[in-house]
């Protein structure tokens, strides 16, 4: 079966034979003239050829093809004739008629190739020629982009890319048909550069021969000559006899002028030539004759090639990043199949759609002949490179050939070409791309035509985009130029151009990890411009309008801004999700994103052509490709299946910067780069003032070493281009730095080098200075190098010198305006005979002297600082160039993400105030959330990073835009409710500070304040604003606090503030709001829910420590002050701080101190009573209520609550209610966690102050510390009062811990006694060794809770200020809660319990209103001394000022019962009751409480510790105090109470626990209870009720006399028994007269005889030794008892006779002798009466029961006045055994009785006394107490 394909040529061949036979030339139809007709001829053959086949591949493609390709070449033929052999050829290539493996396919090729480019034709009208034209185009389209095509070779490729771009430039041809030929450009180019970037750059196309192209095509081919390859190689492309088609040629040549230098090779055929020259900058002398498309009537007959080659292009390594790459000999090719073409993926680059592309230098093809049979070598990087090389010619703007479209197409076409391809994968093409591209793209830049800027963008973004490693300084030329087109203040400048450049800024800025690497690159580098820093400043400033319109060039600033944030934030959220934080630790594994970061698969262009990539592969050839893109993919995938695996080709390992250790250098590295960056531009700034200042600045920094090293200074003055050229010139042609210019001059590299051309170079680096001498130095050392650096050439250094000033001559006289205005430039003749001779006598070489000559001719030699214009520009960029090529052009690529901690704090300054601006001024909704979104973002890295200042900023910038600070409070509802940009930010920052509150620091106090405006502006939920309360019923109170602000006891400023707010909503309440003010009050209340403001204290628990710490100190900032803050925000805030404090519980101790400081200075410094300082009281309880579980901030906790007692008396009652109550709740929950004595002593002093109104303790009170108001104690001071000695006092100021300590201090008085105490103190004088030395008494281990008080009185002896009942209910609820739980009364509370208790009787005596008379100050120690041992000065001085302030109030006389309510009475009652019982239990129980305590402590060594459950321990500690108690309650004005309380004491007294005790106890059971009762009963306690006092009195005096009947055996064995015995007697007469009724009359009598009797029969009365067998004791007693029952004696013993005794006493009683004389003599007894030795291991001195007397005239012993007088110091504490007896004086209450003549015992019981003060005689000198400092 024959095959189909030879009919369609057939059919082809009848088409075009017919044709030409009808055309009117051919009129004979003679088979002669068909033979002759070479045309018809060569058909009819053919038609021969196809007859005896069957399939067309068995003949050649060039036997079918060469009728078809003569009738085109033809110049006789018309263009409809020429037309149709087009289009069959045409069609043979759509078919694919050519078989790509058949031998001869690139010979045929080459043939139809040549032949359409010089396709000649009889033109007719322009029309139809066009038509010809246009199918032209398509052929040689069809012919590069179909499969076969890849057979031409790098001229036929050349030729045909000239057609078309002839066509294009003609501008006589129509518009459709030049834009015909730039599409099929288009094409060709994406196919060329696709192909391109797996093309290996090989130079070995330059030595291959030349392809086979006859002149005539007539002849076999001639080996032609051969053309050496010194300077590229020209390409011809054959324009035959010069018959033009166009008449006038239009020239394009493009150029610098200097183009005169190629070299035309003499083997070119015809006229034109795409060429230039390797070595020089000439841009292209390529398309001289472009136009002459010329064609001729001549009719060629050609003949057929007969070699074959299979479709074979250059071998191409695949994926290969590399310059120098591996390239298959190019003489193998025909034996070797399999290799085919592997055009690469564009390896990795960006996809064919974004790429840019660059010129290249031009370079000539190698036309060279070969033989028949040799292989055409298919098309490669030559024919690309140099077509590269002509569309960046084309874009040069001073070319005066190219017109404005020629540049636009120039333009569009690299774009492609760069679209398509990684050109800087080919080295050839880089090397154009650095140099003409980037420096014509530039130069449009300045132009004013906006398409050409906006192309030049474009091709500027391609290339930097991908190339941007090998084009270091053009980048940063480049941006400098946007820079300067965005600030340029130019009213010519259109407002296009600068948006267009900054849209360019983005899409450079959007390129993963663009911005990183420019700061990597430029800003850490010490010598280019910070271009990250500049453009950020830029943009920012550009973000803010100026005229307040906003403007898209404002909106893509602040997007270019905001692109940084968005990728760093990406980035951050992606460490994450992943939490891979080692990203910056992993070495940058070297990858091929290094070359350009994109990647987008291929087939994408496939798909947006409209086809399926599918149907890609099965291209057979049917139909071509529809673009040059898909055709390279095409033959790409052809090529990888065969060739495999040459993927994996050597990658390019990134170089390093020298300047870092590291490829990713670490930021602490990059800082201090940036550092001496800084300091680098200040040495060079001023080295180009003063060299010297320069270098000795740049040595003060440590950047040159001292002294100077030559080679570095050299180095840096190379390499520095800052640095002025003229200063350099002057500095080193100094004569004293000879040295230096010999360094300076080696730093070049000449090796190699013309000396032309090495002293360019050298000229380049420095301004060469005008004097002689100093050029004769420079140039000296120049040669000398030079010679060196080249093997020594010419005869000597003079010569080489010569030469070298000769040419500097040269160029002077060539090129400098004022020399030539003068002469005729110099001729090379001129120049050689001027060297005649000195080279060292001979000439130089006459060649070398020529090329210099012409060197410096045609390019000059350009000094520094000397040119304008565009010889300058050349200069500068001939240094930009020279620098690229060092290692300072290494482009550093480095992975997204790297260092944006680094750029984040450079660019979040600029960027939040863009933000802010943007979003204050834009009303726009989609901007507005822009903006937001860019906050949040900012944020988020910022709390990634942990930046707490940059997200304060951010905070306290978003909180402006709330309006919550700007309102008035009044209008804040309406205003932020219907303000929704206002809304936007209060959700934003609540929400950040929700999310990111840990690293929140200053932006908290703004929060706050935002929270205080909502606040006042009642905006917040209701849970915010309601606090605990313990008084109030429902247990909650709301901070607003609806009341006129008259009561609230604020400022004036304050109380008119908030007049005008209350005014302004009453006012707006009389109307009734408005709906609108309504409808925005619910979006404001809306919005705020949405915010939840009460999160931030929820949440608290989690923030770190330190952004906590600043969120307190924000909260504790609010106190009232006249200005800002009023009462009730400050209550607000405290509010918020304690809730924080308790969410925080498990880390209070962090924050603590603060806390405490805060509550001391709301309670301690107020100056008067008002809501905060109740909130802050309560405050405090509700902290420690909460706190005292955690055991390591109990203890801190509770010695917080000593603030408490710091407040002002006057405060703490204010708050009675509050405390009492806290102190309830307190004590309920918490008994079990509060352990140490000392804590014990806070809560129990809280008690007594809260209930009973007694005066904090003065060490506590702050007017010791006048001179601190802050405060300043901290917690560490306050833990020091376990170890007060640490504590040194020459602070200036009083630390807690001394205040706290004081009350521990035993023994030490609190103030200084001055003699003025001494006269009103009422105390007897002790000798001061009995208050200084503590003896240590057996079986009381702790003394007495209050060792001061005095043990005779039933009174504790404070002065009990004002009371408030209902708190006194509380407290001894409280109490009582104690007392009756076992487990919650210890050792450590149980004295301090039993104290309380009493102050707490003393206070609810007489229903609370106490007695009228001054009460004695005592003060209170707790008697733990064994613990502290301080220095006895160290608190004297505070104390003594203390007290000094703290004066006792007396208690006005007017309190009347009257005006008491009868309510009170009943609770009053039920207190005294409650005590009552109280006191009861605790007596009953004492001692089963105590012996279980020593059971526990048994084990114990040291005996000090130990708890002894002994009666002498219980009678000092529990009994005794407890009896006083109750003893105190039976002097109670109301008669219940008087009688429950004696029903008690008797029981008490009388129960068998007490029947251990032993004489001694008992005796002071006498005195410190009953007498003092006793005599307390002798007063008229209750006017009122004169019966019950009665009844009172007698059953006391029973009382008494009851318990020394049951315990009189015991008493006998004291000394003082005698004393004991006539005290009670002398109770028992002042009874006999006290009541006014019988019924003490008859009582006491009866008393007396039972005692009596029972006396006597004890026989204590009988005496052995005495005459009358009775005793001493007996005469006394009778004597006494006659005073008052003179006639007992007969009724009870009428038996007994009485003889007058003897007295035995010491001192005889003299009746009638006067007082005075006596009592000096016996001074000396007048120690302390009994137990003398407990009296001082307490330090205590007796005293006396305060009440009973008004002084020393009404005193029942005036004596004792007098005796006070005279202050004993001598006294021994043995001395105390006997007695001492006085002569009673007569007492107001005897009147009427004669004056007893027997003595009494000097009773301390009936010693009075005004002050707790014992009297030391003289000061001490250890005491620095003086009586000035007590004032």
């Amino acid at each position: 079966m024959v095959d189909k394909n030879i009919y369609i040529v057939q059919g082809e061949i009848n088409t075009v034979v017919g044709a030409i036979k009808r055309n009117a030339r051919w009129n004979t139809h003679t088979h002669l003239d068909e033979e002759r007709d070479p045309l018809l001829h060569s058909f009819s053959l053919l038609k021969e050829v196809l007859n005896n086949i069957t399939e067309l591949s068995e003949i050649e493609p060039n036997v079918f093809l060469r009728p078809f390709l003569e009738v085109i070449r033809s110049e006789d033929t018309t263009g409809p004739i020429t037309g149709l052999a087009l289009t069959s050829v045409n069609k043979f290539l759509s078919y694919a008629l050519i078989d790509p493996s058949h031998e001869g396919t690139a010979e045929g090729m080459e043939n139809m190739a040549d032949a359409v480019t010089h396709a000649r034709f009889v033109g007719t009208d322009p029309a139809s020629d066009e038509v010809v034209l246009m199918k032209i185009l398509q052929v040689l389209r069809t012919l590069l982009l179909t499969p076969v095509g890849a057979h031409l070779t790098n001229e036929s490729v050349c030729e045909i890319m000239q057609s078309c771009f002839r066509i294009c430039f003609e501008m006589r041809l129509s518009e459709l048909l030049r834009k015909s030929a730039e599409h099929t450009l288009v094409d060709m180019v994406q196919l060329l550069f696709t192909r391109a970037g797996g093309m290996s750059d090989s130079s070995k196309w330059k030595k291959q021969k030349r392809s086979p192209r006859p002149p005539r095509h007539a002849t076999k081919v001639s080996p032609g000559t051969e053309q050496p390859a010194t300077n590229g190689t020209v390409m011809p492309s054959n324009i035959t006899d010069g018959v033009t088609f166009i008449d006038a040629p239009s020239p394009i040549s493009s150029g610098n002028s200097e183009n005169t230098s190629s070299a035309v090779s003499p083997a070119t055929d015809s006229g034109l030539e795409l060429s230039s020259q390797t070595t020089s900058k000439e841009d292209l002398t390529d398309l001289d004759q472009v136009n002459s498309l010329g064609f001729s009537a001549a009719i060629p007959s050609s003949e057929p090639s007969a070699t074959e080659h299979p479709h074979q292009p250059e071998p191409q390594n695949e994926g290969l990043r590399v310059e120098k790459t591996q390239s298959a000999s190019v003489e193998s090719i025909p034996e070797v199949l399999e290799e085919c073409t592997s055009v690469t993926e564009h390896s990795d680059s960006a996809s064919v759609h974004d790429m840019d592309y660059v010129n290249p230098r031009g370079v000539r093809f190698t036309q060279s002949s070969q033989k028949e049979g040799i292989a055409l070598v298919p098309y490669g990087l030559p024919c690309i490179r140099e077509l590269f090389r002509f569309l960046i010619s084309l874009t040069n703007p001073h070319d005066r050939h190219n017109s404005e479209v020629m540049i636009h197409m120039g333009l569009q076409l690299l774009t492609v070409a760069l679209e398509s391809a990684p050109v800087a994968n080919c080295q050839s093409l880089l090397g154009l791309l650095k140099d003409e591209l980037c420096r014509h793209l530039f130069q449009l830049l300045s132009v004013e035509r906006l398409n050409l800027y906006a192309a030049s963008l474009r091709v500027c973004f391609l290339l930097f985009e991908s190339m941007r490693e090998h084009l270091k300084f053009q980048l940063e030329m480049y941006i400098k130029k946007l820079m300067e087109i965005i600030t340029v203040e130019n009213p010519k400048m259109p407002y296009e151009m600068k948006e267009m450049a900054l849209e360019a800024i983005v899409q450079l800025w959007r390129i993963p990890s663009f911005v990183t690497e420019l700061y990597i690159n430029y800003d850490c580098d010490y010598y280019c411009s910070n271009l990250f820093e500049d453009l950020t400043k830029l943009l920012s400033k550009n973000a803010f309008p100026v005229s307040g319109q906003l403007y898209t060039t404002h909106l893509l600033s602040l997007e270019a801004l905001l692109t940084v944030i968005d990728s760093t934030e990406a980035h951050c959220q992606a460490k994450v999700l992943s939490n891979i934080h080692q990203q910056e630790k992993e070495v940058v594994k070297p990858s091929t994103e290094t070359a350009s970061s994109t990647k987008e698969p291929n087939n994408e262009r496939v798909l947006s052509e409209g086809k399926p990539p599918s149907v890609v592969t099965e291209l057979s050839g049917a139909c071509p490709p529809t673009s040059g893109c898909l055709m390279a993919d095409q033959m790409k995938q052809g090529c990888q299946d065969l060739e495999g695996g040459s993927d994996a080709a050597e990658k390019n390992i990134p170089r390093k910067p020298t300047r870092f250790s590291c490829l990713l250098p670490r930021t602490q590295e990059l800082m201090e780069i940036k550092s001496k960056k800084k300091l680098l531009i200040t040495g060079t700034e001023q080295f180009n003032q003063k060299p010297r200042k320069g270098i000795q600045f740049l040595q003060e920094k440590n950047l040159l070493a001292i002294p100077m090293d030559n080679n570095e200074v050299a180095q840096w003055l190379r390499e520095n281009p800052r640095l002025d050229k003229k200063m350099i010139g002057e500095f080193v042609s100094d004569r004293k730095n000879i040295d230096l210019l010999e360094s300076f001059v080696g730093t070049f590299n000449f090796q190699g080098l013309r000396l032309d051309e090495a002293l360019r170079l050298y000229l380049e680096a420095f301004r060469l200075p005008g004097e002689a001498p100093v050029i004769h130095r420079l140039l000296e050392a120049f040669t000398e190098h030079w010679r060196k650096s080249n093997g020594s050439p010419f005869a000597n250094s003079d010569a080489c010198f010569a030469l070298a000033y000769a040419v500097i001559m040269l160029n002077t006289d060539q090129h400098n305006h004022n020399v030539r205005k003068q002469n005729v430039p110099m001729t090379l003749e001129e120049f050689r005979k001027n060297l005649k001779g000195v080279n060292g006598g001979k000439d130089f070489e006459q060649d070398i002297l020529e090329d210099m000559y012409h060197a410096i001719k045609n390019d000059e030699i350009v000094m520094p600082e000397e040119q304008t214009g565009l010889v300058k520009e050349n200069y500068i960029w001939n240094v930009l160039l020279h620098r690229g090529a060092t290692d300072e052009g290494i482009f550093l690529h480095v992975p997204p993400g790297s260092y944006d901690h680094d750029l984040f704090t450079m660019t979040w300054g600029p960027t939040i105030a863009a933000l802010s601006y943007v979003f204050d001024k834009s009303l726009d909704e989609t901007i507005i959330q822009k903006a937001i979104s860019g906050f949040r973002k900012c944020a988020m890295i910022s709390a990634h990073y942990g930046l707490s200042d940059v997200f304060d900023n951010l905070i306290i910038s978003l909180c402006k835009f709330t309006a919550l600070s700007s309102e008035s409070i009044e209008n804040l509802p309406s205003v932020f409710g219907s303000n929704p940009k206002a809304h936007i930010a209060a959700k934003t920052v609540f929400h950040l500070a929700h999310r990111h509150g840990d690293i929140l620091r200053e932006g908290w106090k703004n929060i706050m304040e935002a929270m205080l405006q909502l606040f006042r502006a009642e905006l917040l939920p209701k849970a915010m604003v309601e606090v605990e309360d313990f008084v109030d019923p429902n247990g909650k109170i709301s901070l607003q606090r609806e009341e006129t602000p008259s009561n609230r006891g604020e400022s004036t400023v304050l109380s008119f503030v908030s007049w005008l707010t209350l005014s302004g909503t009453e006012q707006s309440g009389m109307r009734g709001p408005s709906t609108e003010n309504q409808e925005a009050k619910r979006m404001a209340l809306e919005c705020i829910k949405q915010c939840d403001p009460e999160k931030l204290i929820t949440e608290s628990k989690f923030l770190q420590l330190e952004s906590l710490q600043e969120l307190m100190k924000a909260l504790i900032s609010v106190t009232p002050d006249e200005e800002t803050y009023d009462e009730e925000d400050a209550a607000f805030c405290l509010e918020m701080l304690l809730r924080i404090v308790l969410e925080n519980r498990d880390r209070v101790g962090c924050v603590w101190q603060a806390v405490r400081d805060h509550l001391y200075h709301l309670c301690v410094h107020a100056l008067e009573f008002c809501f905060l300082v109740e909130r802050a009281v309560v405050g405090l309880l509700r902290l420690a209520i909460r706190l005292l579980r955690r055991e390591e901030i109990s203890a801190q906790v509770l010695l917080s609550l000593r603030i408490l007692l710091m407040m002002k008396p006057s405060m703490l009652s204010r708050v009675s209610h509050q405390v009492a109550y806290g102190l309830h709740e307190l004590l309920k929950t918490n008994a079990a966690n509060i352990h140490s004595g000392d804590d014990w002593y806070t809560l129990f002093t809280l008690l007594e102050c809260i209930g009973s109104g007694v005066k904090p303790p003065p060490a506590l009170q702050v007017t010791a510390r006048a001179d601190n108001d802050t405060g300043a104690q901290s917690d560490s001071e306050i833990s020091l009062s376990y170890h007060p000695s640490d504590v040194s006092l020459d602070r200036g100021y009083t630390s807690d811990s001394e205040v706290y300590a004081d009350h521990s201090k035993q023994g030490k008085m609190h103030r200084s006694v001055t003699d003025v105490d001494v006269v009103n103190s009422g105390w007897l004088v002790v000798g001061k060794d009995d208050i200084d030395s503590p003896k240590p008494m057996a079986g009381l281990s702790r003394q007495g809770p209050s060792p001061l008080v005095n043990q005779y009185s039933l009174t504790v002896g404070l002065d009990l200020g004002p009371h408030d009942t209902k708190s006194l209910m509380k407290c001894v609820e409280s109490l009582s809660f104690i007392v009756r739980d076992a487990a919650h009364v210890t050792p450590e509370n149980f004295e301090l319990c039993v104290k309380t208790i009493r102050i707490f009787v003393e206070a609810s005596l007489n229903g609370g209103y106490k007695s009228q008379e001054k009460r004695a100050k005592s003060h209170k120690y707790d008697g733990k001394a064994n613990r502290f041992k301080k220095k006895p000065k160290e608190n004297s001085l505070r104390r003594s000022r203390a007290s000094s302030q703290h004066q006792s109030h007396s208690h006005s006389d007017e309190e009347d019962d009257e005006s008491v309510p009868a309510s009170y009475h009943t609770v009053s009652l039920q207190v005294s009751q409650d005590l009552l019982d109280l006191m009861h239990t605790l007596h009953t129980r004492a001692a089963t409480i105590y012996s279980s305590w020593a059971e526990e402590q048994r084990h114990l060594e040291a005996a000090g510790k130990k708890i002894e459950a002994d009666s002498q321990t219980l009678w000092s500690n529990c009994w005794c105090p407890l009896l006083q108690g109750i003893a105190w309650l039976c002097c109670d004005a109301r008669r219940q109470v008087r009688m429950q309380a004696l029903t008690y004491l008797q029981r008490a007294l009388l129960v068998h626990d007490l029947q251990a005790l032993d004489a001694l106890e008992w005796e002071s059971c006498f005195n410190k209870v009953l007498f003092p009762l006793l005599t307390k009963l002798l007063e008229n306690v209750s006017p009122a009720d004169v019966g019950g006092m009665e009844e009172t009195r007698m059953r006391a005096s029973t009382l008494l006399s009851k318990v020394f009947l049951q315990h009189l055996s015991p008493l006998l064995s004291l000394t003082t028994f005698a004393a004991l015995w006539l005290t009670i007697l002398d109770f028992m007469d002042k009874y006999m007269h006290a009541g006014s009724s019988d019924l003490l009359l008859e009582a006491i009598p009866e008393s007396l005889k039972n005692m009596l009797l029972v006396m006597d029969t004890a026989g204590i009365f009988h005496s052995a030794d005495s005459r009358t067998g009775y005793s001493d004791l007996w005469e006394i007693t009778w004597e006494r008892i006659d005073c008052f029952l003179p006639r007992l004696r007969d009724e009870l013993f009428k038996q007994t006779v009485i003889q007058e005794p003897v007295p035995s006493v010491p001192t005889e009683p003299h009746p009638q002798k006067p007082v005075a004389p006596a009592l000096p003599a016996s001074a000396a007894h007048l120690a302390p009466l009994e137990k003398s030795s407990e009296l001082g291991a307490s330090g205590e001195s007796p005293v006396g029961p305060g009440p009973a007397i008004r002084g020393a005239s009404g005193s029942p012993l005036s004596a004792v006045a007098s005796v006070k007088m005279s202050p004993v110091t001598d006294v021994p504490p043995h001395m105390a055994q006997s007695p001492l007896i006085l002569q009673p004086l007569a007492s107001p209450l005897q009147v009427g009785v004669p004056p007893m003549t027997l003595p009494i015992i000097l009773n301390p019981a009936l010693i009075e006394a005004t002050s707790p003060v014992p009297l030391l005689a003289t000061a001490r000198p250890t005491d620095p107490m003086t009586t000035s400092e007590v004032n």
